[in-house]
């Protein structure tokens, strides 16, 4: 989870060097490099490449599709940081949606953890004004998306190779960006074919890792390690992008890793507790 979220902030990165590019056209470009990926890999693996439970592959890759869609329009409209913070409402959206998916149980100390982090995403939200009221939504309906696939992704464990479930992503989405981008279609030249390439490469290896996770270990868990993304996120912002908040948003960005660190820890010690006594 540590690997996937530092190719998915570098992604981040190169997705908002390309502001004239829409982002429907983005993903677009990403899908062409993923699907190539994925079936490459696949072929050399000699894996089945449609999976077993297609019904739930094609979920994935339809939630997956919105949420991506939806994002990269918050990365390219409002600073790097305040997109990112935005987004990890998804292990919110994830433990909640979880409990009818997965089955998962939340206990009710989580819901504190998530409460107080959810309210360092209001701070930052209150106190940014370059991000608007509907840019605001369209990240929450993004978070919303990515939390239903990462359910998905979760519930494919048992029948699913990793590749197989990343594969779908594109399989999906490159036949609808494709027709949406043909109306309103934006020619890339000189250095924006290489970012769209990296866009491509860094999305497949975040993809590719994340999927391991999510089948290796439980939602509410492992999908808080997301939060860790927000310090690349704040540095990256500064180098690149010459971004700077006020201190009350540093402040919200506080409270939310906070919030994410006491679930992390809470979930370690209720897992080692578990183990301790299934061993007497």
């Amino acid at each position: 989870m540590l690997l996937a979220t530092f190719f998915f902030s570098l992604m981040n990165v190169f997705v908002k060097m390309v502001p004239d590019i829409p982002a429907v056209e983005i993903v677009f470009f990403r899908s062409v490099v993923s699907l190539f990926l994925s079936f490459f890999f696949l072929r050399i693996q000699s894996v089945n490449i449609w999976g077993n439970n297609k019904k739930v592959l094609l979920f994935r890759g339809v939630s997956g599709a919105v949420a991506l869609i939806l994002y990269f329009t918050t990365l390219q409209l409002i600073p790097l940081a305040s997109a990112v913070t935005i987004q990890f409402l998804s292990p919110i959206f994830s433990s909640i949606l979880g409990i009818y998916i997965v089955k998962e149980k939340v206990k009710p100390w989580q819901w504190i953890f998530y409460l107080l982090a959810f309210s360092g995403v209001i701070l930052v939200k209150g106190f940014d004004p370059r991000i608007t009221p509907e840019l605001f939504a369209i990240g929450i309906v993004s978070a919303f998306f990515s939390g239903l696939a990462y359910n998905f992704i979760r519930k494919l464990k048992q029948t699913e190779h990793p590749l197989v479930i990343v594969f779908y992503f594109p399989l999906v989405t490159l036949p609808v960006t494709g027709i949406i981008s043909a109306f309103d279609w934006y020619m890339p030249h000189g250095d924006e074919w290489f970012i769209l390439l990296l866009v491509g490469v860094f999305t497949q290896l975040a993809q590719y890792f994340m999927t391991k996770a999510y089948q290796a270990e439980e939602l509410s868990k492992i999908a808080s390690l997301k939060y860790l993304g927000l310090i690349y996120a704040l540095g990256f912002g500064y180098v690149f992008f010459e971004e700077t908040f006020n201190l009350i948003t540093y402040f919200g960005m506080t409270i939310m890793i906070v919030g994410v660190i006491l679930n992390v820890w809470y979930k370690n010690n209720l897992t080692n507790a578990e183990i301790k006594k299934a061993i007497r």
